[in-house]
Formats: structure tokens, C-alpha cells, sequence
């Protein structure tokens, strides 16, 4: 058989059918039109009502309000994740009270509201000053901020501490086993096998909890701490402008988005060794 006929007898190449416009894609390509649709009548509205005196009188406002919520979250989540460690340990006690104890505190601040955990340390901090001032904890909750700051920090601990135990039941027994035939001892195998490779894992969760505490954060604008939004809403007191609000949004979608494209880049580099 010649090459030629070879080549006549091949079978042709399957023809590609168009896809059909189910309901599924008439109805994702009408969303997408319309979250488009307001994302430019936003930028337009933005760009139409744009007041120079306003963003010069008000706008070191904003950027004081900013730089405050960036305070309060990143102070949080970092004690946070300190606090989250002993408790992800004790979630994963064999110890039937301890395991119990972490297990209520972890149960407690997941499954109550954020802005009743802030009211409770607010309104409530009052009634225990004596015994707070014994034992030299006034100075923390006797202010707005400082409440807000323990609140945000045993909130996201409690999350923390589910990732972090979460992360660490997922890291294969075959690593602890190979670590004691080593004859390494049991703090230097969580330290330098179990948890390295439990927080690669809990790293993308980590991000989903960051951005959520700065989300939530806004929250604390209701007891008097002049964040981004409490900023905003001193604002809006006194222009009643709603485009206050509007710059606050664009702010918080700029500081979400910056910190997950760093968060992004953060994982690549620490995962860079899983991929082929």
C-alpha cells in the first residue's frame, strides 16, 4: 500500500459542533454582562461626580481610616496564629479535658456573631474593672480599640486553629514514623516535619481567613473605632455624600485584591518545590 492511498483511507478529522445556548449559558452570560454593566456605571458614576475639594478635605481621612483597619487586622491575625497554636494542639489532644476545653473555645468564637463577640467585650469590660484592673488588663479594654483587638484576635484563632488542625491531621503518618526511626524527639518532628509541611497545606485557607477578617473588620466602626468605614461613616455625618461610601468600597476591593495577588505570589514561592 502506497503512502498516498494510505493517506486517502485516513479517517477525516471529527467535525466540531458549536455548543448549544442552554439555559445555563444564556443565564452566566447575562450575569456577567450584568456585573459588568455595574462595575463601568460605577467607575462612570465615580469618575462624573468626582469632587476635588471633597477628596482634598476628606481624603487623609480615608487614608488614616486605612491605615488603622490595616493595623487592627494584621495585629490580629498575627497573635491570632500565635494563640491558634496551642489550641490546634489541644484539638488534637488524646486528652479527654483538654481536648474538650479547645474544642469549646474553638466551638464558642465560630459559632457566635462577630459583632456580638465585640459588643460582649465592649459593653461588658465595664462591669469587671476591678477585677480587670488586679489583674492589669484595664489598659487593654478600656478603650474601643483594644477591645476590638482581643475580639478580632480570639475570633480568628479559634478559625485558625481548625485550619491548622485540619492541616496537620492531612500530613501523611508515614513522615512522624520516618522521624522517630531517626530517633529525632517528638518537638523536633512536629517542628521541623509535621508543621512545615501542615501550614504549606493551610496556606490557602490562611489567605480566605485574612481577607475575611478584613472584610469583617468594618464592624468595629459601631463601637467607636474610626477605621476605614468608621471614618467613612464621620464622613457621611457631616456631607451626607454617599460617594463616601462608594470611595470606602473601592478602597476595601484595592486592599482585598493586593493582598491576594501577594498572597498568591507567597504560595507560589513556598509550593515552587511541588511542581513539575
Amino acid at each position: 500500500m502506497s503512502l498516498g492511498s494510505a493517506a486517502a483511507e485516513a479517517p477525516p478529522a471529527p467535525v466540531k459542533t458549536a455548543r448549544p445556548w442552554t439555559f445555563t449559558r444564556i443565564a452566566g452570560y447575562a450575569l456577567m454582562g450584568f456585573w459588568i454593566a455595574m462595575g463601568l456605571g460605577l467607575v462612570a458614576f465615580l469618575v462624573s461626580s468626582f469632587d476635588p475639594e471633597f477628596m482634598a478635605k476628606y481624603g487623609a481621612k480615608f487614608i488614616k481610616g486605612l491605615i488603622v483597619t490595616i493595623e487592627l487586622v494584621g495585629l490580629s491575625v498575627v497573635l491570632g496564629a500565635l494563640v491558634s497554636l496551642p489550641v490546634a494542639m489541644g484539638r488534637l489532644s488524646s486528652n479527654k479535658i483538654i481536648g474538650r476545653i479547645a474544642y469549646s473555645y474553638v466551638y464558642f468564637f465560630r459559632g457566635t456573631p462577630l459583632l456580638a463577640q465585640v459588643f460582649l467585650f465592649y459593653y461588658g469590660a465595664g462591669s469587671f474593672r476591678p477585677f480587670l484592673q488586679d489583674i492589669g488588663l484595664w489598659w487593654l479594654l478600656r478603650d474601643a480599640w483594644g477591645c476590638a483587638l482581643l475580639t478580632f484576635t480570639l475570633n480568628t484563632s479559634a478559625y485558625q486553629a481548625e485550619i491548622l488542625a485540619g492541616a496537620i491531621r492531612n500530613v501523611p503518618a508515614g513522615q512522624i514514623e520516618a522521624g522517630k526511626t531517626l530517633g529525632l524527639k517528638r518537638g523536633v518532628i512536629f517542628f521541623r516535619i509535621v508543621l512545615p509541611q501542615a501550614l504549606i497545606t493551610a496556606l490557602r485557607p490562611y489567605g480566605n481567613e485574612v481577607i475575611l477578617m478584613l472584610k469583617g473588620s468594618a464592624i468595629v466602626s459601631i463601637v467607636t473605632v474610626f477605621d476605614l468605614m468608621g471614618e467613612t461613616r464621620r464622613i457621611y455625618s457631616r456631607t451626607y455624600d454617599f460617594q463616601a461610601y462608594l470611595w470606602a468600597a473601592m478602597l476595601y476591593i484595592i486592599l482585598v485584591e493586593g493582598l491576594r495577588r501577594v498572597w498568591d505570589k507567597l504560595e507560589a514561592r513556598l509550593t515552587r518545590h511541588l511542581k513539575r
